[in-house]
């Protein structure tokens, strides 16, 4: 399905009384990305799978991947699970200038114009245009202007319409857009974008595209980004609160078209607040590291396990802890701005964080190595239902009653999928 056509359906619902909207698979991981089809595939919906500009760019990105690459790496997925390719919508995330913010406005618009075109030239067919970040040659002692901001995005969505060959492209717009990767610093509150905020940016975003003869891109705009008071730290979960977004979210009504809010950030809560985000017009939501963070929990219960059975069977273990925790330590580059503490408390949030840094580190070579060693020795010794219930009791539960296998990359997308499932709830509502 084209994304037109699928957002444009979307609104039509939603005008007629529907609180429906669809979720945003913001991750690299095969396995992620394979159990989100699979929940899509029994949903009877399309899946929206993003990449971000510094995960995937012209120039590779963390991922080594290129736009075109990372096309082929989910097809790629998809064709192995048999997933429809029709299926797939494909969307690129804060993409702007973020990864070259050192440097001045011209070499880091240019840059992120070869960026977007490259995303565009690949088939992704959603396109978040962020350029709500500071380059080296603005004024730090003020916040960047509404103007400023949609100046840029003007130039990018230019960009974007030249490299176009078809009519399936939309765009999400805003000004108040969390960074990619989660916040650096702990906070102690959220605020709201304010509805007079959030109508001033879109008048002016209206304006300025207008003035660069966009208004038929502008037209396509599908969503704005603002923070409806949700986010996720190190060890906290700011919940969606309705009441405190009552007055941004009613200001969707004052548009002369029909827009929803993307959620950002909206990992880890819980499925009924999940539902009133989309209730509400957050249509929209993002989700990454909350995926990794299952991903990974359901790895440290396997090697449990398989802790449990090396003596008797005679393995040689996984040490997958061990290896993902030294990988992170030999190169903090990924972590050392979010994480502090005393060495106790560094090992816990290397291990367990909300904000999942680790799950840059479970590409490389040795922990790939310890997750195959790991999935390879439980298929060999078999997994006990006794430790099973005892490591893993919702996926013990879910054997039990013939819903999964006990095979250890079942057991863990079903994590994954458990994890997706309150997404898939609140936008089919």
């Amino acid at each position: 399905m084209k994304a037109s056509v699928f957002f444009e359906n979307m609104m039509r619902e939603r005008s007629e009384g529907r609180a429906v909207g669809i979720y945003s698979v913001c991750s690299a991981h095969p396995m992620v990305i394979r159990a989100a089809m699979q929940q899509s595939a029994q949903d009877a919906m399309p899946v929206l799978i993003e990449a971000t500009s510094n995960q995937v760019n012209q120039f590779g990105g963390y991922t080594g991947m290129k736009p075109d690459d990372f096309k082929a790496f989910v097809y790629g997925i998809a064709e192995d699970c048999g997933f429809p390719l029709q299926d797939i919508l494909l969307g690129g995330d804060h993409l702007g200038p973020f990864v070259w913010r050192d440097r001045d406005e011209e070499q880091a618009m240019s840059l992120a114009e070869d960026l977007v075109t490259a995303y565009v030239r690949a088939g992704f067919s959603k396109i978040h245009l962020d350029t709500s970040m500071w380059l080296a040659d603005d004024d730090r002692s003020r916040p960047l202007s509404d103007e400023i901001i949609a100046r840029r995005g003007a130039r990018l969505c230019a960009a974007a319409e030249r490299a176009r060959v078809d009519e399936d492209l939309v765009y999400v717009i805003g000004s108040e857009v969390p960074a990619p990767g989660g916040p650096a610093q702990e906070t102690d509150t959220v605020t709201p974008t304010t509805p007079e905020a959030f109508l001033s940016s879109y008048k002016t975003f209206s304006e300025v595209f207008t003035q660069h003869h966009l208004q038929d891109a502008f037209r396509r705009v599908v969503a704005f980004v603002v923070q409806p008071g949700v986010e996720f730290t190190d060890s906290e979960v700011f919940d969606y609160d309705c009441q405190v977004a009552k007055s941004l979210c009613a200001a969707l009504k004052d548009l002369p078209e029909p827009l929803v809010f993307e959620g950002h950030s909206t990992d880890y809560q819980t499925p009924g607040a999940l539902r009133n985000l989309v209730q509400d017009g957050v249509a929209i939501l993002k989700v990454g590291p909350a995926l990794t963070f299952t991903l990974r929990q359901g790895l440290m219960a396997l090697e449990n396990i398989e802790r449990e059975l090396a003596i008797l069977y005679g393995i040689e273990p996984s040490r997958f802890t061990e290896k993902l925790t030294g990988a992170m330590l030999e190169d903090d580059s990924n972590w050392r701005k979010y994480y502090d503490g005393e060495a106790e408390r560094l090992q816990l949030q290397l291990r367990y964080s909300l904000l999942d840094r680790s799950r840059y580190y479970l590409p490389e070579p040795a922990v790939q190595a310890a997750v195959d060693r790991l999935i390879s020795n439980l298929d060999k010794t078999g997994i006990p239902m006794a430790l099973l219930s005892q490591y893993m009791q919702q996926q013990f539960d879910r054997v039990r009653s013939g819903e999964i296998t006990d095979a250890p990359l079942d057991l863990l997308a079903d994590g994954i999928r458990h994890c997706l499932a309150g997404y898939s709830a609140a936008v089919r509502n």
